[in-house]
């Protein structure tokens, strides 16, 4: 059903905790990852990646799926990737 490699940002490409959470998550947020533009997975990896701590990079990538099933195309309430 799904290609074996998720799609990438226009800059960042899906780091391996990241990965690992959309995999295992319910297919609606696959779905939501393939369908959405690769400047707004951009935005999704920077918002993961542009964290300082650990613990906020792991309720970052536990948001990600559930905010793609929701219907969110990028990160609230952020300013955006600094890379584009």
């Amino acid at each position: 059903m799904f290609k074996k490699e998720l799609a990438n940002g226009v800059v960042h490409k899906v780091p391996p905790d990241l990965k690992k959470a959309l995999t295992l998550a319910p297919s609606k947020a696959r779905v939501a990852w393939e369908d959405i533009t690769p400047l707004a997975r951009n935005e999704w990896i920077c918002w993961v990646e542009s964290v300082k701590k650990q613990e906020t990079r792991s309720i970052h990538i536990k948001r990600v799926p559930k905010d793609l099933m929701a219907g969110k195309r990028r990160p609230c309430c952020w300013v955006g990737c600094m890379h584009r």
